[in-house]
């Protein structure tokens, strides 16, 4: 982190919740993601924004040669330059006055020394110091970064204009790589849901993300990885091809939004503090390999340069006493703060209804869900638009989607060509299949619901930017979201003053005392998704995994005992770390103590 910068970041929100953050809120220094998973919709967005700055625009076709890859650069490269203009604008404002440039100094970090130093010019007579302070001060200021994500699980190859496939090179996660890698921005790659080594490879075609000749990194890349062990076989696969991780971003695998990765059993503080104790390796093992790779390419490294990766944490934070002891305890750079930014009109484009929803959410009402095609589990909101619009088309008798875009197709249970298991079609073949096959009852009953649950979310959660913006009507564009489980605690819209305080620990606290600390709450997610692991089991295959799973939990039990016991921060519920830990861990061994007779009554099969 900068001193000129802030200490959190937005992290990616689906597909449409952060698709236009840069836009709004970039020019005030704030840094976020946007999803080029979807090029459908970045291109309407496109000429949206275009219209509304009074940009030239030319619609590029779908099946145009490479048209997924132009699409996002295109995108890309507005946003960027919208981002530029409007910084302009705001360098160009005076001082002593209320407006962006005013808010942009204020919204900063009271630890930033280019706050303080804004703070110094307000108390400078008038005069050339002043003026001379003034003109230094603006030509400090630099907007958040453009970030952009890729889910690297969801890379379709692309079909061509007779329904062929293109080739490796034109699958949905290398056109969108290639479309961010050919655009404007001077900002970072953020690669998540695990590893595509294909892709990764893919890089090394473009030479922004190597160094140049003053050693600056044009592109950076970030991963988001789940434990330490992750990062050293991603960091060094990517090391033997040159290629340098700027930053590694941990996040809770289920106190999170979006698609929820569960560790086996592996708490965040555990996993953070496995992080800060081998820190410096991620430095020392990929640098040498790095500096081979140049060497044999013939090109130059700086010299004496000692790279170290930033690590940052997201998941469930909710007030300033949690970012510190990530900041302080654990070494974290930065926090990633999400699911609240959905509060905030001014930085996510929601639908009304939907972040009515969102005010009046409960712990029940978000719920981890089985509505992704990619067969993860998904953070859900009950009762949205996705959902009525899923039920209200079974009850027709039409279940699924028409799959309009494609991009989370993968099933060939009924097809050679793959299909999603959101589409009707899909859904046709295998309630069929079910109604055939298994005899009326709750075991039938389960499988039904179970292929319901898949919604579209590739058009749903690009619906509410679209209906927000005027883009197209509520009543035929039906919204998916993503809240993680902390959004329940904030109730209302928040102003992004009120927000960036609650995250620097300034102004009136915004959430309730009695707030589970996020660590409480992560325990109590990992224990009910032991529960559904043991419920769901296959047999006897998976059974080391969940003895495993209990070890590892049992010790995030012990070490978090550790911290309850230990010193509080401001705002920090620890009393119910205290609570969860001999609540949870009641559940849990009572879970266990289940499983284990269960199993023990098991009889062998013969060989």
């Amino acid at each position: 982190m900068t001193d000129t910068t802030h200490n959190f970041h937005i992290p990616v929100m689906g597909t449409g919740h952060s698709i236009d953050t840069p836009i709004r809120l970039a020019h005030l220094g704030i840094t976020s993601v946007i999803s080029i998973i979807d090029d459908i919709l970045l291109e309407r967005l496109r000429k949206f924004y275009t219209s509304k700055y009074d940009l030239p625009f030319e619609r590029i076709s779908a099946r145009e040669e490479d048209g997924r890859a132009k699409r996002i650069t295109a995108y890309l490269d507005m946003v960027h330059d919208i981002v530029e203009m409007k910084m302009d604008h705001v360098r160009s404002l005076p001082f002593f006055e209320k407006n962006e440039k005013t808010r942009y100094f204020e919204l900063l970090p009271d630890t930033s020394t280019l706050k303080k130093a804004y703070h110094d010019l307000m108390a400078t007579k008038p005069g050339e110091l002043r003026d001379k302070i003034s003109k230094e001060l603006s030509h400090r200021m630099q907007p958040g970064g453009i970030d952009v994500n890729i889910m690297v699980k969801v890379d379709r190859i692309d079909m061509d204009k007779h329904g062929k496939p293109m080739g490796e090179g034109f699958s949905d996660a290398k056109a969108a790589l290639r479309g961010f890698a050919k655009s404007k921005l001077d900002s970072a790659m953020v690669f998540s849901a695990g590893i595509n080594q294909s892709l990764y490879g893919y890089m090394t075609k473009y030479q922004d993300f190597y160094r140049d000749q003053q050693g600056e990194i044009k592109k950076k890349i970030i991963l988001k990885v789940s434990d330490f062990r992750s990062a050293m076989i991603q960091g060094r696969y990517m090391a033997k091809k040159g290629l340098e991780i700027s930053e590694f971003r941990i996040e809770s695998g289920l106190n999170c939004g979006g698609h929820a990765f569960a560790s086996p059993g592996h708490l965040l503080p555990i996993l953070l503090q496995d992080f800060k104790d081998k820190r410096a390796e991620l430095g020392t093992q990929f640098q040498p390999i790095i500096k081979r790779f140049y060497d044999k390419m013939g090109w130059s490294y700086p010299e004496n340069l000692e790279h170290h990766p930033e690590i940052t944490v997201q998941g469930g934070i909710g007030n300033n006493g949690e970012a510190q002891r990530l900041e302080k305890d654990f070494g974290m750079d930065r926090t990633g703060w999400a699911s609240p930014f959905l509060l905030v009109p001014e930085a996510t484009p929601i639908d009304t209804v939907t972040r009515m929803q969102l005010m009046n959410s409960t712990d029940d009402s978000l719920y981890l869900s089985g509505a992704s095609p990619l067969g993860v589990p998904f953070n859900n909101l009950k009762d949205s638009g996705s959902e009525k619009w899923s039920k209200k088309r079974y009850l027709q008798g039409k279940p699924g989607s028409a799959c309009p875009k494609g991009f989370l197709v993968s099933n060939t249970e009924f097809t050679e060509l793959p299909i999603c298991t959101a589409s009707s079609e899909y859904m046709t073949h295998k309630l069929a299949e079910i109604e055939s096959t298994i005899e009326p009852g709750s075991e039938k009953e389960t499988a039904i619901n179970n292929v319901l649950a898949k919604t579209c979310l590739c058009e749903h959660l690009g619906n509410g930017a679209l209906i927000s913006l005027g883009i197209v009507p509520a009543k035929r564009s039906p919204q998916a979201i993503c809240p993680g489980p902390n959004l329940s605690w904030f109730t209302r819209n928040y102003s992004l003053e009120e927000l960036v305080d609650q995250i620097y620990g300034r102004g009136k606290e915004l959430l309730s005392s009695d707030r589970p600390h996020m660590f409480a709450k992560e325990i109590q997610l990992y224990v009910d998704h032991f529960r559904t692991r043991i419920q769901d089991t296959m047999g006897p295959k998976e059974y080391p995994s969940l003895h495993a799973f209990y070890d590892n939990m049992t010790r995030g039990f012990e070490y978090c005992k550790t911290i309850a016991k230990g010193h509080s921060y401001p705002g920090e519920n620890l009393p119910s770390l205290s609570e969860a830990i001999e609540k949870q861990g009641q559940r849990l061994e009572e879970i266990y103590t289940n499983f284990k007779a269960k199993i023990s009554k098991e009889v062998p099969t013969e060989a």
